[in-house]
């Protein structure tokens, strides 16, 4: 896709959540910036440095750290599970700019495929992160469908997921897996995509980390993000309609 197509993405994301109110002139500014160093610098940079600063930055605003973004309530805070604290939809428009524009450098790269068989790894990452959540007592059973779903479905997957996988498989993985071999850049990829979930809790760190080695996997064999957005999303959406959610009150 021509880099000018791909460029309507991000900028008219950030264009919204301006005229929204929701972005400050600020926020206007690094979110423009930060377009700039992931479509267009590559070309400028060397690649360990455009790729380290395009990391950081896109850390730095998933993170919510950039000042100049104010999130869109969705909904009002409402006790979802019984066992869990209340819980409200939010669109974060820092994040959605950093999903956007990951998005628009994605579909100008490359395609890889390998087509090995990944059901394997797609099933056990389903049917085993739920389960070894059950087993650590981070959630109860708690199957519910909340009024909140469809809301949750496009922030979620939309949003927080999308971001995730083009962040941690599409630009770290990849990148990764180039320089350190296959399995050190799978597993340091997990190990680090467990880690920004720590601020949770440590033991659901360790669950995400898991969670991110199959989501990992399912990459890296079938050589299609879209099957690691897929099950991410998958994973996520049987935590809100099985388990407690967010997560079990200690």
């Amino acid at each position: 896709m021509p880099l000018h197509l791909r460029l309507l993405l991000p900028t008219l994301g950030l264009g919204l959540g301006f005229g929204l109110g929701f972005i400050q002139p600020s926020g206007l500014a690094a979110g423009l910036l930060f377009i700039a160093l992931l479509l267009a610098a590559d070309k400028a940079l060397p690649e360990r440095l455009w790729w380290c600063l395009s990391l950081l930055a896109c850390l730095a605003l998933a993170a919510h750290l950039v000042p100049g973004f104010a999130p869109w309530p969705l909904s009002m805070p409402r006790q979802i599970s019984s066992d869990a604290a209340p819980y409200a939809v939010r669109l974060s428009w820092d994040k959605l700019l950093v999903g956007l524009t990951l998005l628009a450098w994605w579909l100008g790269q490359p395609r890889v495929t390998r087509a090995q068989p990944a059901w394997a790894v797609v099933l056990l990452t389903l049917v085993g992160i739920p389960l070894l959540a059950l087993a650590l007592d981070l959630v109860g059973w708690q199957p519910k469908w909340p009024e909140e779903l469809w809301l949750w479905l496009a922030v979620n997957l939309g949003v927080a997921v999308l971001a995730e996988e083009l962040l941690f498989r599409g630009l770290l993985q990849t990148r990764l897996v180039g320089w350190l071999g296959i399995w050190p850049g799978i597993l340091l990829t997990a190990v680090l995509f467990g880690a920004v979930h720590a601020p949770f809790s440590p033991l659901f760190a360790v669950v995400a980390g898991i969670a991110g080695l199959g989501y990992g996997l399912a990459f890296h064999y079938s050589g299609r993000l879209s099957l690691a957005v897929a099950l991410h999303g998958a994973v996520n959406l049987s935590h809100l309609l099985l388990l407690s959610y967010p997560l079990r009150l200690t």
